[in-house]
């Protein structure tokens, strides 16, 4: 017998926006290690837990290695049992056309989860069955994370992915606001290696301020760290543009040239004063003022916001005050502000700059964008008959049941469909509805390049990914079940089947056209990729504007009359009846619900408690490991609580991905972790008016005692 082949693989991680360099040893189809890449030039050797653990989600015995169809039984409940790829397929394609045909394309749901924009084969196929079948019914994870950045990037910048990137390694004063990227390795910024640079920014005399309603672990490493009431967010901000044009501190520099609206600002910011804002945010006056003249004083400084400040009610709002922030500063466009990135396959050249409310859903006329509705309106288009009802659903690589809000709504809509596909490599709590579930291959057994993540990466790289594994004899890429589906759609409706180019191919011709191609010194293509299987260093963040805008005449303009009713909205507004905001949490280690199947993300003690503050247990008289209900207008969920004074007093924090133990799932590690559905209480009610994003932070809540069923003091 001879011995397993050894081999060394030079690939990316996939698990999150960091895409970390690491290479991977095998012997055969066993993985023997996996490690950092050093000669990676983004990632430069680093990586986190969720790298090593490539291997778990490889080997992982749950993980669906062939297509699942949902059968009944004599007693009546269903289950899922094996069948061939051309059952599953066959069924797939009938079971939507059937739909379809008796109440109308609309009648069909579309939704992607967030793992679809770490699988670039997702992404350059889809539209082999969905050109088919043009639903305004469309969904994805965007709507409960990121589309107030992608309609901020659209009217400012002409494009939804036009991010402005905060260049952390060249700036010298920088607030952010709802991020913990130490945790997150980077969000809509990919940062690998954040803690050192955040280390080498204090190290050259820098300053990081981090502004949360928790002391993260990115606020542990900063210079300074503000507790914010969840959702005063917008606050703080429209009050920190105030004191710019208060103070005469606003300097523009060359942004002048082409920056328009900045007078109509001063005027919708006149009455947002440091006082008002404290009354809502809980930042001293004081302080918002010296936060203001820091920013304006600093010779290059960055605002940056994320996840925080985007899943609350007023998260365009926030996104706007901060690119506006960093226009008075005159710091967008500059070295150490926030720059673009210029990509090696530009997809800002070659793909449909977004839109926004060309259309409304249906029941409670929410606005679309980039032709997908609000997510939080899933469950309700469901349920609410008449024509454009959603009656068949297809997800893609994604559990809403976990990660939307009012997932338990959302979990009994999904019972009652007709017909319902996932494309998932797992049985979880979504696609335990399905009738057929296609599971792809595995991630290391494809190829991949990182489509969008280089769209906001702190350096411009590029990186090819070679798969480690061959595919197995009976197994499909996802964009090889895209295709296969789509022709049999095709068949269907009497067209021809369309030829299909490999993802690889693709990315190949997006390399020789960049700009960094055919016309460029580098010459890039997937030649010279494969050539440096470490990545290729494409030098740093450099000033592209007013070249690279995108809008019709080169310009940004400010005024933005949707925002201009937010900042009224906000004024309005009154605070909401309840004893405590919640908050989300989320760890380096299991940052999404499909994380918490593998032994080493999940290993170590429970992460799944409710924390509350300090001084409010002890006015409570709760004790850590009490069992308490968790209510909301949305549901109640039983949470287990620990202590810390890491929150601020009024607030509570649940960790997202948790509800495991479902009937009918098949995710034998995540089943015996303990943990309720943040998701059960957020409210698909609570939104961002102005997007439609949901509003997962600042949710109003009540604590009761579980023992007793009287409510807390």
């Amino acid at each position: 017998m001879t011995d397993p082949i050894r081999q060394t693989h030079y690939r990316a991680c996939h698990l999150c926006e960091a895409i970390c360099g690491v290479i991977i040893e095998s012997e055969g189809d066993r993985i023997t290690g996996i490690r950092g890449d050093t000669n990676d030039p983004l990632s430069r050797g680093h990586i986190c837990p969720k790298a090593i653990a490539l291997q778990d989600l490889h080997e992982d015995p749950d993980r669906l290695r062939q297509p699942m169809r949902r059968v009944r039984s004599q007693e009546g409940s269903y289950h899922h049992e094996p069948c061939s790829w051309e059952e599953a397929l066959d069924a797939a394609a009938s079971g939507l056309m059937d739909v379809i045909e008796q109440h109308g394309v609309d009648s069909l749901g579309v939704y992607f989860g967030n793992p679809s924009v770490h699988n670039y084969g997702m992404m350059t196929h889809q539209n082999a069955l969905f050109r088919h079948l043009r639903t305004r019914n469309r969904f994805s994870a965007t709507s409960v994370d990121q589309l107030p950045h992608h309609l901020i990037a659209l009217w400012f910048y002409g494009h939804k992915l036009m991010f402005p990137i905060p260049d952390i390694d060249r700036t010298d004063f920088m607030i952010m606001l709802g991020a913990n990227p130490v945790a997150s390795n980077g969000s809509i910024w990919t940062v690998p290696d954040v803690r050192r640079r955040i280390k080498d920014l204090l190290a050259r005399g820098g300053e990081l301020i981090v502004i949360d309603p928790r002391r993260t672990e990115t606020a542990a490493v900063a210079s300074e760290h503000h507790f914010i009431r969840p959702g005063g967010d917008a606050a703080l901000l429209l009050a920190m543009i105030h004191v710019l044009f208060r103070d005469n501190l606003v300097a523009l520099g060359r942004l002048g040239d082409f920056v328009d609206g900045i007078d109509q600002v001063a005027q919708w910011v006149s009455e947002r004063t440091p006082v008002w804002a404290e009354s809502i945010s809980q930042i001293p006056e004081d302080t918002i003022v010296s936060l203001a003249h820091r920013l304006a004083r600093a010779p290059r400084s960055i605002v940056y916001g994320r996840m925080g400040v985007s899943t609350q009610r007023f998260g365009t709002l926030c996104q706007w005050a901060i690119q506006v922030l960093n226009i008075l500063t005159g710091q967008l466009d500059q070295e150490g502000g926030s720059l673009f990135t210029r990509p090696a396959v530009d997809q800002i050249l070659s793909a449909g700059p977004g839109g926004f409310a060309r259309h409304h859903s249906r029941v409670r006329g929410l606005p679309e964008f980039d032709r997908e509705l609000p997510v939080a309106t899933l469950a309700e288009e469901i349920d609410t008959p008449g024509e454009g009802q959603i009656r068949a659903l297809f997800t893609g690589a994604g559990n809403p049941v976990l990660s939307t809000p009012a997932g338990h709504a959302l979990d009994a809509a999904l019972e009652s469909l007709e017909f319902m596909v996932s494309l998932d490599p797992y049985l979880n709590e979504t696609t335990r509805h399905a009738d057929v579930i296609l599971p792809p291959t595995s991630p290391l057994e494809h190829d991949h390049y990182d489509l969008i993540f280089h769209h906001a990466a702190v350096r411009n790289t590029a990186r090819f990914s070679e798969a480690v594994f061959p595919k197995p004899a009976d197994a499909m890429h996802d964009w090889e079940i895209f295709v296969e589906l789509g022709a049999r759609v095709a068949e269907r409706l009497g067209q021809p089947a369309q030829p299909a180019t490999p993802p690889a191919d693709l990315i190949d011709l997006g390399l020789q056209m960049g700009p960094y191609g055919q016309s460029s010194e580098h010459n890039l293509s997937l030649a010279s990729l494969r050539d440096a299987p470490s990545g290729i260093d494409l030098g740093p963040l450099m000033p592209q504007l007013p070249e690279r805008l995108q809008t019709a005449n080169q310009r940004i303009d400010v005024a933005v009359a949707e925002i201009a009713e937010d900042i009224h909205r906000l004024a309005a507004s009154s605070d909401e009846d309840a004893t405590y905001r919640l908050i989300g949490r989320r760890h380096v280690r299991d940052n999404n619900s499909w994380m918490h199947n593998h032994h080493r993300l999940v290993k170590g003690p429970d992460r799944s408690a409710l924390w509350v503050n300090d001084s409010d247990a002890g006015r409570e008289n709760w004790q850590a490991g009490d069992r308490l209900e968790l209510r909301s207008a949305a549901g109640a969920v039983i949470v287990t609580i620990a202590i810390t004074s890491d929150v601020m007093p009024g607030v509570v924090s649940l960790p997202h991905g948790y509800g495991h133990g479902r009937q009918g799932t098949q995710m034998t590690r995540a089943n015996t972790l303990l943990g309720a559905s943040c998701n059960d209480v957020t409210d698909a009610y609570f939104l961002d008016d102005l997007s439609g994003n949901a509003a997962l932070n600042g949710v109003p809540v009540t604590l009761l005692r579980y023992n007793t069923g009287q409510s807390s003091p």
